[in-house]
């Protein structure tokens, strides 16, 4: 699978035919769904090659400041892997293609903040895309689990990708229990993997206000908090703290600065909401 025509193709995203995903932009915020309702959102080739293409396309536009991530329907948000693609695998047990790693925007380089609004049953391969998010709306309905286990599979990409956002107990009943139990959006919040469970009917307006609340701000100083966020993550503490000086080097832009210090010196306050 190539994602080369998010590179060379001279058609803006908001104009070219997808077929599994749709994409939208409303002002700074872009909003890409995934549209195999049928299927429960379950990604094929084609989902997976759409979404590596609107990934690395976002790249280069430089109008959209942070995307929300979400789904068509309320029944689920992603249920894994279509299991009708059959992916050619080498002969060889020590190497693997997985068609997952073409899901996540961290993996395709993509360093805007990306909001997901989970609207129904995440489950296996979902965990590509929770796991390469920065925070997570769901509808009080919404649940996660994972059903390798179940059906003689080991899960492995899906719990090391979430390692950073759920307690080890919490990972370790969601890779072990299988179908034998899910996690509720009530607890998903309670243990925070999950930042607000809101109602199916307030869950696109609260992701788009996360999500247009961020891109309101100066691109650099975010893309470099987020590094600086993901750095420590997956870094030792030393190699994160090494690395701060030049993030701060990159993020703090001289007219950012400038804008931001003629908004407090005339007094203009922002009204934040409260969680």
């Amino acid at each position: 699978m190539n994602d080369s025509s998010a590179l060379t193709s001279g058609t803006p995203l908001g104009e070219r035919d997808f077929q599994a995903i749709t994409y939208r932009a409303d002002g700074p915020v872009a909003w890409v769904t995934l549209n195999r309702p049928d299927s429960h959102n379950a990604f094929d080739e084609t989902m997976a090659t759409e979404l590596r293409s609107v990934w690395r396309g976002l790249r280069h536009d430089d109008a959209i400041r942070a995307i929300v991530l979400t789904a068509t329907g309320e029944r689920a948000f992603c249920t894994g892997i279509d299991r009708f693609w059959e992916v050619p695998q080498p002969s060889s047990h020590f190497m693997i293609d997985d068609p997952g790693l073409l899901l996540g925007p961290k993996t395709a380089d993509l360093w805007k903040p990306v909001i997901a609004a989970v609207n129904g049953m995440a489950c296996g391969g979902a965990f590509y895309l929770l796991g390469e998010a920065e925070t997570i709306v769901a509808a009080d309905h919404a649940t996660f689990f994972d059903p390798h286990t179940t059906y003689g599979m080991a899960a492995a990409f899906e719990p090391i990708l979430l390692s950073g956002q759920l307690p080890f107990g919490e990972l370790c009943r969601i890779a072990l229990m299988g179908n034998h139990e899910r996690m509720s959006a009530q607890r998903a919040h309670q243990v925070g993997f999950v930042q607000d469970v809101v109602p199916a009917r307030e869950l696109d307006a609260t992701a788009g206000r996360i999500a247009h609340a961020i891109a309101s701000q100066p691109a650099a100083a975010v893309e470099g908090t987020l590094r600086a966020l993901w750095a420590a993550r997956e870094m030792q503490r030393a190699q994160a703290l090494a690395l701060a000086p030049h993030l701060v080097s990159l993020g703090n832009q001289p007219e950012a600065l400038e804008q931001a210090q003629k908004m407090f010196t005339s007094g203009v306050r922002i009204d934040p909401t409260i969680r």
